[in-house]
């Protein structure tokens, strides 16, 4: 058994916030209807890198699910989807407000077709306020949503994050509305509207960027690597490449003097507590810039470890796919696409003992499962699809 593989999905999104929302439903066993476009599909079939002609981006965010193609814009194929969200218990989409409305499936007809529908929608700006209508990238919301204010080194120009946490942040908070939603429906048997919008989350994980602005009245910088409020809690560079230190208490401050052999550094009264330590930032930093060269990042991590420090290194991309504890947990995970081949791809990060998330399928090629879903969900025979794709509709 998975956890949700009672759940219908009927996904209408592409790029990254909708597909990579809709993947962590497919991990766990839903039953996710990915709707393409006749022609060409999730834009994002056309982004790279590829494997073959195959898009691995694609590939990556669009495990699990099956696709179907279906041209909404022609009237059958409006009826045919209304038909389908009578059987689904999930519509996710990720266009600009007010597009399904023009198409005339918004949530006030798709929840008279099912009043149980959780219908999801995740967007730049969300279903409200002056900027709905506004379009909106990843980059957009992380500088207007002030994470690249905070993102940098000290002095220098505000940065994007490298991963796009602009549309994953969204991606995750839509997976909780909704299946918050779902598990609300079990109580009132009563569907509802999940509007997340990409900005808001972005707001949403400042923590305490925004703490720190409340309390003192001036917006924070980039830093660095520095945690703004615990001190040594940073990076630093050993022989041969970075190591991480966090000494989050006085404790480890002492164990950690004494393994460097400076235990003279207990005692001085600029680091002799956390916000001493904190204020002395830069004087505490130039004292460990002489000592942390002295030894390559692996023997630092193995007297760290030992003395119960917490510490790491600052892995590449290929280190982080061939570390022990990643693959130990399941993290880097392969499939088999029919014709881009044997594809790795981050695996599923929610370990759960009763009804674990899996990887059943690789990425649909583009209307892959038509025939198969409208067989399934509608009862529709191979001729009627064949006219279907004649007329268009599909």
């Amino acid at each position: 058994m998975k956890s949700l593989e009672n759940v219908v999905v009927l996904d209408l999104t592409r790029v990254l916030a909708g597909p990579y929302a809709s993947m962590m439903f497919a991990d766990f066993g839903a039953n996710v209807i990915k709707i393409e476009a006749p022609k060409g599909g999730d834009d994002s079939r056309a982004f790279g890198p590829f494997v073959g002609k195959e898009s691995a981006y694609f590939m990556s965010l669009n495990r699990g699910k099956r696709s179907m193609t279906l041209n909404l814009k022609e009237a059958k194929a409006k009826e045919i989807f209304k038909e389908m969200v009578k059987k689904a218990d999930v519509v996710l989409e990720n266009y600009r407000p007010g597009t399904m409305e023009k198409l005339g499936l918004g949530y006030d007809v798709l929840k008279e077709i099912n009043p149980k529908i959780i219908y999801t929608a995740c967007s730049g700006f969300g279903h409200t306020g002056p900027y709905s209508s506004k379009p909106a990238y990843d980059v957009i919301v992380q500088g207007m949503g002030g994470i690249m204010s905070i993102t940098g080194q000290e002095g220098g120009e505000p940065t994007r994050v490298g991963a796009s946490v602009g549309d994953v942040t969204a991606g995750l908070f839509a997976v909780i509305g909704t299946l918050t939603a779902l598990y609300t429906r079990e109580v009132t048997e009563i569907g509802q509207k999940v509007d997340v919008a990409m900005l808001d989350c972005q707001v949403a994980i400042l923590e305490n960027a925004i703490a720190r602005y409340v309390t003192s009245g001036v917006a924070p910088q980039p830093i660095g690597n520095r945690h703004p409020s615990i001190t040594p809690f940073e990076a630093f560079k050993a022989k041969d490449g970075y190591i991480i230190i966090a000494v989050g208490n006085d404790r480890l401050w002492s164990d950690f003097c004494n393994l460097i052999n400076r235990p003279d550094l207990i005692q001085d009264e600029r680091f002799v507590t956390n916000p001493k330590r904190t204020e002395n930032q830069k004087a505490l930093k130039a004292i460990l810039d002489t000592v942390f060269p002295e030894k390559a990042v692996d023997e630092w991590i193995a007297a760290l470890d030992n003395a119960g420090i917490p510490c790491g290194p600052i892995n590449t991309i290929d280190r982080v796919m061939n570390n022990e504890q990643i693959i130990a947990r399941d993290m880097i995970v392969e499939t088999d696409h029919p014709t881009a081949g044997k594809v790795k791809m981050a695996g599923v990060p929610i370990k759960m003992s009763e009804t674990p998330g899996t990887i059943e399928r690789p990425a649909p090629l583009l209307g892959q499962h038509t025939e198969e879903i409208l067989s399934e969900v509608l009862g529709i025979s191979s001729e009627e699809v064949a006219q279907l794709k004649a007329q268009n509709v599909l």
